[in-house]
């Protein structure tokens, strides 16, 4: 039974950083594409990052490119995003993504505020 379960998220100041965690059971998370997306109240979902499976590229929203990084850990089959800089435009439920059999996460809240 494939699942994918996020945390790490919460309340942050403009500036500060938070990584997320998904954790992924039921398969082989270095054997897929996965993703992040995002979505702020009032907006429509939108891709974050991706990582491919072997060998893992990266590709990144604009809106995110030098401040946010995806990463994964294969022996704790974990997918991670290290949010750096965080502005209050970043605010929204974080969801990561597994395309082949459209799994979602349940999401995790980012709040960015002073």
């Amino acid at each position: 039974q494939v699942q994918l379960v996020e945390s790490g998220g919460g309340l942050v100041q403009p500036g500060g950083s938070l990584r997320l965690s998904c954790r992924a059971s039921g398969f082989m998370l270095s054997s897929y594409a996965m993703s992040w997306y995002r979505q702020a109240p009032g907006k429509e979902r939108e891709l974050v990052a991706r990582i491919t499976s072997f060998p893992g590229r990266t590709d990144y929203a604009d809106s995110v490119k030098e401040r946010f990084t995806v990463s994964r850990d294969n022996v704790a089959n974990t997918m991670y995003l290290q949010m750096n800089s965080l502005k209050p435009e970043d605010t929204a439920v974080y969801y990561c993504y597994r395309q082949l059999g459209d799994y979602w996460g349940q999401g995790t809240q980012v709040t960015v505020s002073s």
